[in-house]
């Protein structure tokens, strides 16, 4: 096998895949660093559309789906493919034709700095995919690319094995080797914030930490108040 694909990687253990996925992809961005999001530009093809897998990575030419093809031959059950089409729309690399085949094989959706098409077959399929965009126009099969390598989508360097989580606000990847060790953090930031609403409506609604936030900015004098 040529070395521009790499088949073997370790992955996410399913179990932490399970547990990762309770969580929004913003509280896991927080824990992370507030790092680790994808541009805007990439959103689930609709709102209701989620998804928490392993990241395996493709790497294609503008316009071009040969090496997708390969990876979804490639691929394992809770995968979900990190493709990096680099933003180009002008044509859309994945239809109903593959997202099925995807789907058949038990993967867990599809990430792509590119286009798609066939997007009212898709939304049937409730099949999760979050794309740059959409075209009508087909890709060409005849250029290389890679599987397996570290791809940049969405202004974030992925590696495959990376843990990949979407919801309508967005993708967030977290490095394999720091998903597991997020995990309490996580659950108490989502604690935190659930008391922190209920004491606002309660009436608790000024932020505690304002004041001295808006000094250090210099925008308040010491002693000064809103």
């Amino acid at each position: 096998m040529t070395q521009d694909i790499i088949r073997d990687f370790k992955r996410v253990p399913a179990a932490v895949v399970r547990e990762a996925a309770s969580f929004q992809p913003a509280i896991l961005a927080d824990v992370a660093g507030r790092r680790g999001a994808l541009h805007g530009s990439i959103k689930a093809l609709r709102p209701r559309m989620k998804l928490a897998g392993t990241a395996l990575t493709v790497e294609v030419r503008p316009g071009d789906n040969l090496m997708i093809h390969a990876a979804i031959s490639l691929a394992k059950p809770g995968d979900v493919l990190v493709i990096d089409g680099k933003g180009d729309l002008n044509a859309a690399l994945m239809g109903t034709i593959m997202m099925t085949a995807c789907q058949q094989l038990g993967l867990a959706g599809v990430v792509i700095d590119g286009a798609v098409r066939d997007t009212l077959e898709i939304d049937e399929m409730d099949f999760p995919v979050f794309a740059a965009g959409f075209n009508p126009n087909g890709p060409t099969k005849t250029c290389p690319g890679r599987i397996g390598h570290p791809v940049t989508v969405g202004g974030v360097t992925v590696h495959a094995g990376d843990f990949v989580i979407g919801d309508a606000d967005g993708v967030v990847v977290v490095e394999r080797e720091k998903i597991e060790s997020l995990l309490p953090a996580a659950a108490k930031k989502v604690a935190d914030e659930s008391a922190r609403i209920a004491a606002i409506k309660q009436g608790d609604t000024q932020a505690k930490w304002l004041a001295a936030a808006l000094v250090a900015a210099g925008v308040l004098k010491e002693g000064e108040a809103l």
